[in-house]
C-alpha cells in the first residue's frame, strides 16, 4: 500500500508541479506569481459571469423565493 502513496507523491512532485520549479527560481516576484495571477483573473471572470446569470434569472422571475423551513420548526 505504501507504493501506492509513493506513486501519488511522485506524480504530484515530479510531474504535475514540475512547471512551478521553473517559476520558483526566477528573480522577479511578478513573473514567479504569474500563474497565480492567471488563476485569479480566470476566477474573477467566472464570478462576474455567474453574477450576470443570477441577475438574468432574477429579472425573469424564475428564481424560487418561497420561504420554507424544516417542518419541525
Amino acid at each position: 500500500m505504501s507504493k501506492f502513496f509513493y506513486g501519488i507523491e511522485d506524480l504530484f512532485v515530479n510531474v504535475l508541479f514540475a512547471p512551478y520549479d521553473f517559476f520558483r527560481f526566477m528573480e522577479s516576484w511578478w513573473a514567479a506569481n504569474s500563474i497565480n495571477w492567471v488563476f485569479f483573473i480566470v476566477g474573477f471572470i467566472a464570478m462576474l459571469y455567474w453574477m450576470q446569470q443570477l441577475k438574468i434569472f432574477d429579472s425573469r422571475g424564475e428564481e424560487d423565493k418561497s420561504i420554507s423551513s424544516h417542518s419541525y420548526l
